[in-house]
């Protein structure tokens, strides 16, 4: 069904506001997004970023609007994860199938680029341009200098909430009765690191990985960039024997990288540099409900689910709530408060079930990476899976490589891992790992 041109507002000019224009001029409707920040194209990014991963799911979106392409030729695709535990050489683990990849992009390069997009589909951007206040009921936001100052006065028909995880739409839907909402932090903080490019513009790892180093309590990662460089994440608690606080001077963090990462130590540049002068960052998982107010609001993105970035889904489930969005307007028309009632009851079993995969992926990847008894159950499960993989398709393939509900991928998860539990159970499982006694019983398993 064919839409009427509304007079829409997007808040916040990031990944998910800056689609959520492409798509809403690709209608015809009115948009113009605000942002407390300068534009981002005129400024040098802040050192607080982790890169991204794009998906199938982000593709999807990217592509329902034509654009896929233009942001390809800033993504590097990567097969595989390139683990480096101490002691031993560096080894490989596929992501998936053969051409099943993740794409590294950076944040900055990619934000700029979506906003060159918005901005050529005939969207307006006022930067630098700060939203104090909304009135829901009459989709009117006002903006300002200050809390203090003269505000600005503007009405649209409609408003979208895409400011993120503290999002100032969401804090005044928060206000009304039987609002629900939660935020939680997890007691680990990131800082970003750069290992940049060698002279002659080449990577110094392999390009085409994602690198881990887990170290327990605490990680390293390493995604690539066009230029030649990683963008290094360091996950470290803010408290404790070895965490943030612990780390004061610049000999201390020298010896801690020296220590933990003895082959990265090299690589990095100006390590202790990077170390003090980049912020550090928190991680939180946030959620609420409803996610729309009436015919006239509704948050998309983080503003509505922010999650802990360690499965790379935040921007992928923030994109598809785009997708499926404009599915419904395409279904339902002008017909605004159903539109907006489907999109927050299909989306937000998916937005809870996603949080929780990236909370345990976390658990995850800094704890059991290293674990033989979790490496010999993944390897089980790899191998069974090549052997049946209309049987057997591994979550994290469920969730990056595939389309299907988010919430579909934990409930398959949680059964799969029932079934592994007890096969990790069978005597003499590290000899016989690869039998075909272990196959009939995970067979058996699946079709109880």
């Amino acid at each position: 069904m064919a839409q009427t041109p509304k007079n829409i507002a997007i808040i916040g000019s990031g990944l998910v506001g800056s689609l959520l224009a492409i798509y809403l001029r690709r209608i015809g409707h009115k948009v113009t997004v605000f942002d407390r920040r300068p534009d981002i194209r005129t400024i040098k990014f802040s050192g607080r970023s982790i890169n991204l991963a794009m998906s199938n799911r982000g593709w999807r979106s990217l592509d329902e609007v034509g654009i896929g392409e233009r942001i390809k030729e800033i993504a590097i695709p990567l097969d595989k994860r390139a683990m480096h535990v101490n002691d031993k050489p560096v080894y490989f683990q596929k992501y998936g199938k053969e051409g099943e990849a993740i794409w590294s992009i950076s944040r900055g390069i990619l934000n700029k680029r979506m906003i060159d997009l918005a901005e050529e589909a005939g969207t307006l951007f006022r930067f630098n341009e700060k939203v104090w206040d909304v009135d829901l009921p009459e989709a009117k936001i006002f903006t300002g200098e200050s809390e203090k100052s003269e505000w600005k006065e503007y009405s649209f028909d409609l408003i979208f909430g895409c400011d993120g995880a503290f999002s100032r739409v969401r804090h005044k839907m928060q206000r009304r009765s039987r609002y629900n909402y939660s935020q939680e932090f997890i007691d680990v903080g990131y800082k970003e690191l750069t290992i940049p490019a060698n002279a002659d513009g080449t990577h110094k790892l392999d390009k085409n990985s994602f690198h881990i180093w887990p170290r327990g309590e605490f990680m390293l990662i390493a995604m690539p960039n066009i230029d030649g460089s990683f963008t290094c994440t360091l996950f470290l608690p803010f408290e404790g024997d070895v965490s943030f606080e612990s780390l004061k001077t610049e000999d201390e963090a020298k010896e801690f990288f020296k220590t933990y990462f003895p082959n990265v130590r090299k690589v990095i540049e100006d390590l202790t540099k990077d170390f003090f002068n980049n912020p550090t960052s928190a991680m939180v998982t946030m959620k609420c409900y409803p996610w729309t107010y009436w015919d006239k609001v509704a948050l998309v993105g983080d503003s509505a689910h922010a999650i802990v970035p360690f499965y790379g889904q935040g921007m992928n489930a923030g994109f598809e709530d785009i997708y499926v969005l404009d599915q419904l307007m395409r279904q339902y028309g002008d017909d605004w408060e159903t539109i907006f009632s489907t999109y927050q009851e299909e989306r937000k079993p998916n937005a809870d079930a996603i949080a929780e995969l990236s909370y345990r992926n976390f658990v995850e990847m800094s704890s059991k990476t290293a674990d033989p008894k979790f490496l010999l159950q993944k390897k089980i499960e790899k191998h069974f899976a090549a052997k049946h993989p209309d049987k057997w398709i591994p979550v994290y393939s469920r969730v990056t490589f595939s389309d299907r509900p988010y919430a579909e991928a934990l409930a398959i998860g949680d059964r799969q891992e029932e079934i592994m539990q007890q096969v990790m159970q069978m005597p003499d499982i590290e000899t016989k790992w690869d039998s075909k006694e272990v196959e009939d019983k995970i067979l058996a398993f699946i079709k109880e």
